[in-house]
């Protein structure tokens, strides 16, 4: 198991391979179906977004609100597949890194080795352990999506999978 620093570096992002066990520490984004669309609205708008997306991680997950003494609910991953649309256009802007569970289209596949980033896979049905790894959450970002908002996450050994590396591994075509 890898002990991986967030934000991703590009050395840490180049040094992951398909298949490898990783815990996960520092800080991420969570973002749904509905907060993707709504990104990408503001860019189509031309509106500036409320949080950077350059060297940033996103967790495709809406957290459960949190109970007394903890920082989160449960919080597991969505399928990943449902952002694929908007996918290629974050990476574009310099979003590094995703978690989600399931496999990504060919374009998604494409666009993380051309951007050098990378897609963990998270395992569905671990919400509760997930939403323990979480020790600090904001909400930063479309409060009227409730749990579909943008959150910033401080994790601490989040358990995943390298799912899809820069290099082009991928654990589904295996």
């Amino acid at each position: 198991m890898k002990n991986i620093t967030l934000p991703l570096t590009e050395e840490a992002i180049e040094n992951l391979r398909a298949g490898e066990g990783v815990l996960l520490s520092g800080t991420i984004l969570t973002g749904r179906d509905c907060a993707h669309k709504r990104i990408c609205e503001f860019l189509d708008d031309g509106k500036p977004l409320p949080f950077a997306l350059r060297g940033e991680t996103i967790y495709y997950a809406g957290p459960c609100p949190a109970p007394a003494g903890k920082a989160c609910g449960s919080c597991g991953p969505t399928t990943s597949a449902r952002m694929d649309s908007f996918t290629p256009r974050l990476l574009g802007l310099g979003l590094k890194g995703m978690i989600g569970k399931g496999e990504r289209s060919a374009e998604v596949v494409d666009s993380i080795v051309k951007n050098n980033a990378v897609y963990f896979a998270a395992i569905g049905g671990a919400g509760a352990l997930y939403g323990n790894a979480v020790k600090k959450s904001e909400l930063i970002a479309f409060p009227d999506l409730l749990s579909e908002a943008v959150y910033r996450f401080t994790f601490e050994n989040f358990p995943c999978v390298v799912a899809i590396d820069c290099h082009g591994g991928n654990i589904y075509q295996k």
